[in-house]
């Protein structure tokens, strides 16, 4: 089991570890983000990249902090699992790319940067995922209404054919 003492040594970070329903989390901060991860992935195993999300906390009484982004890690030789949370805020939330580390974080990065708006730095391809090009909000964010600002209507119709 990895230990965020060992963490701590190599990178300088200071990993914030708790527990929840048995899972792991690690809150660390952004600019230590990479190191981590790297870390992670060379020296303790975590050779997997579940996924890449993010949370907008828009409201939440006691958040400190506006976006969460949250990498879930696996080490598929021993099963361990690990969850390492950052935090990023506006006006430019960013945060550096984790494609180098594992290529599947690109499709991953693009989608919460389509949803949320919080960019990667050094992403090899920056284009919107889900939206259109054309859309120039980000859906998930809780200032977002929920029936939207009435853009549909600027969009292009595509048929079954044309799809």
């Amino acid at each position: 089991m990895v230990d965020a003492a060992a963490i701590q040594q190599k990178t300088g970070a200071q990993p914030v570890e708790s527990t929840f329903r048995d899972n792991r989390r690690w809150v660390v901060a952004a600019e230590h983000v990479y190191a981590v991860l790297q870390c992670l992935r060379d020296d303790h195993g975590f050779d997997m990249l579940v996924d890449i999300t993010a949370v907008d906390y828009l409201e939440t009484p006691d958040a400190a902090d506006r976006y969460g982004v949250v990498y879930p890690l696996l080490n598929t030789d021993t099963g361990e699992r690990l969850i390492v949370k950052t935090f990023v805020n506006d006006p430019d939330p960013e945060l550096p790319t984790v494609t180098p580390l594992w290529r599947g974080a690109n499709w991953m990065e693009r989608e919460v940067y389509d949803m949320f708006g919080i960019r990667f730095a050094g992403h090899p391809d920056p284009r919107r995922i889900l939206m259109p090009d054309e859309f120039v909000d980000f859906p998930l964010r809780k200032d977002y209404p929920l029936k939207g600002r009435g853009e549909r209507h600027n969009f292009p119709v595509i048929t079954r054919a044309e799809s």
